[in-house]
């Protein structure tokens, strides 16, 4: 169970990083093509978003790696489900329905890595 979570929990951080970089980093117009939302949300939003993504990342990762307060890597999978129930209602409300995949996939995701801290940490 540990290696599944490592494995998971890598790959989320990895992602999470990458997006939520992004999101604190770029403007509106260079985050437009990839994120169309992005125009019905206020800005500063969009860079929480984007900070609550980098740490939950964090969050995954260095607990359990340090041992310090492991059961924080927990508290990050299920803050990052709820961020991805959010964008998954986020689609839904925009009529497109047809994008919420990728939110899907993060949300099984971050709620196995959840289960699995449960179960190893």
């Amino acid at each position: 169970m540990e290696l599944a979570y490592w494995i998971i929990a890598a790959l989320l951080a990895v992602f999470y990083l990458y997006a939520g970089g992004k999101k604190v980093a770029q403007s509106r117009e260079q985050l437009r093509p990839m994120m169309g939302w992005v125009d019905r949300v206020p800005m500063p939003l969009v860079r929480t978003i984007g900070v609550l993504e980098v740490l939950g990342a964090a969050g995954l990762v260095l607990p359990p790696l340090t041992g310090i307060a492991a059961w924080l890597a927990i508290a990050a999978a299920i803050g990052l489900v709820l961020v991805q129930a959010g964008g998954i209602v986020v689609h839904l409300s925009r009529g497109e329905a047809r994008l919420i995949g990728l939110n899907i996939g993060l949300l099984v995701a971050a709620a196995v890595t959840a289960w699995l801290g449960t179960i190893w940490i």
